[in-house]
């Protein structure tokens, strides 16, 4: 190879953590959403938690399929053992002993460097684009998020790379939010495309028990090792999962665990459905939910806001419904918590599971795209002013013609109150709620409420 070819070789490397983000990539690929270059390299991340423990992307049964579509197969955790990605950045004075270092590693040479990544706003692949300082950028959106703000304030000089934010259309006519700030402009990966990877998928995994004809499936998310949930509190959240798809006449069942829930939330869904007379079919295997849904068709697919519920829905037509939603909204701490976008998405368009008529006729009583859009962007707007300032004439809008009964569930009057948003408490009222005489009658008032209810 001559020196000249050498130096204008254009090398992407593609980062994934997760088979449905490798997925994602693999349908782009095939969709020619990436320009040619002289080699491609699959960066893998193992972000879990113990990564010792747990099996990277590159083992788990079906990805030899998506191995195809990359010349190499890397891992990034062997890169920087024995620190771990989630928490690991260079400092600045070392980037360019760190890229000097992956480019002798993994062969890069003087090549010219493409990245895609994902979640880009933390660690791992925020560290990844620090180190290939110089690469442009472009960031893939696997779920619900990119619909929302971007998480954490980007540093100019890693937001500026970005060059598109590619992402699934989960929600027809909805424009992600995520980081057009930096006016980012989204581009849809043709449905069409995942669906093939996924199918390749499907057919790859072996044989896993399933009941016959088409049961209802529950989808687990662990919620609490997000701090979201008590442990407690999600058991009887699985619980509701059962006892809902009862009530919709479902006696066959399929629970589908996450994979680090522990062994306690099977043991209550079985004693459950136990006494509900209910078939329960714990599937403890590592396939992706879609896979499930091309083996056996379910009834429907019940869960509470996984992006899964909408691939489901949108690129399946499976019937879906929502559970504990409503509560998980008021729950979630702090306000600018990145799930309350997913969460408010699958809260606004899918149907409680306890909605008979709406589960039923698949149409619930949900917004069009552009009132939806209309509430994200005020939701965003509340999650995040100093990134989005600009969104502050549209939040106020919005919530001026919408805030209500069926809206007020999405907000909270102490955050409108703080960005003298509309809903907010006057500001003589505010500076009234922090008067000690005042605070003090109050609480007096509380204490006799309780004492009389006793």
């Amino acid at each position: 190879m001559s020196t000249y070819a050498r130096e204008s070789r254009t090398t992407q490397l593609f980062c994934a953590s997760t088979l449905y983000g490798a997925a994602t990539l693999a349908a782009a690929l095939d969709a020619d959403c990436f320009a040619p270059a002289g080699r491609r390299v699959l960066v893998v991340f193992n972000n879990t938690m113990t990564p010792e423990t747990s099996t990277p992307l590159d083992a788990m049964p079906g990805f030899e399929l998506l191995r195809t579509r990359f010349d190499e197969v890397v891992s990034y955790n062997e890169a920087i053992r024995p620190f771990h990605p989630g928490d690991w950045a260079p400092r600045p004075d070392d980037v360019p002993l760190w890229e000097r270092y992956f480019r002798m590693l993994w062969q890069l040479g003087d090549d010219r460097v493409e990245l895609a990544v994902e979640s880009i706003q933390v660690n791992p692949a925020l560290a990844f684009c620090q180190i290939f300082h110089g690469a442009p950028v472009h960031v893939y959106a696997d779920g619900l998020m990119s619909y929302g703000p971007t998480r954490n304030k980007l540093d100019p000089l890693t937001g500026t790379r970005v060059r598109r934010l590619l992402h699934l259309d989960l929600v027809a006519g909805l424009k992600p939010l995520l980081l057009s700030e930096f006016e980012v402009e989204p581009e849809i990966i043709p449905s069409e495309h995942f669906l093939k990877v996924l199918a390749e998928l499907g057919a790859a995994q072996g044989d896993f028990p399933l009941p016959e004809g088409n049961p209802a499936l529950l989808l687990g998310q662990y919620l609490s090792a997000l701090k979201i949930l008590s442990p407690e509190e999600e058991e009887r959240l699985h619980v509701q999962m059962v006892k809902g798809a009862y009530e919709r006449g479902h006696r066959r069942i399929v629970f589908k665990p996450h994979p680090s829930a522990p062994e306690r939330q099977v043991q209550l869904l079985e004693a459950e459905a136990e006494k509900l007379g209910v078939e329960l079919t714990v599937l403890d295997v590592p396939v992706l939910a879609e896979v499930v849904y091309q083996r056996m068709r379910p009834a429907l697919v019940v869960g509470c806001f996984s992006t899964a519920l909408l691939t489901a829905s949108a690129l399946y037509g499976i019937p879906v419904a929502r559970v504990g939603t409503e509560r998980l909204l008021d729950r979630l701490a702090p306000f600018q918590n990145s799930n309350r976008i997913p969460l408010s998405i699958v809260h606004a368009l899918l149907p409680d599971v306890t909605d008979a008529a709406g589960v039923e006729a698949q149409q619930p009583a949900a917004p069009d795209a552009e009132e939806l859009s209309g509430l994200l962007t005020a939701i965003g707007f509340a999650m995040q002013p100093q990134i989005y300032p600009d969104l502050r004439p549209a939040a106020e809008t919005y919530l001026a013609a919408h805030l209500g009964d069926d809206t007020w569930k999405y907000f909270k009057r102490k955050r409108l109150t703080s960005l003298g948003l509309p809903g907010g408490l006057p500001s003589k009222l505010t500076s009234l709620s922090r008067n000690p005489a005042a605070r003090r009658v109050v609480r007096q008032a509380r204490a006799l409420r309780r004492a009389m209810s006793k």
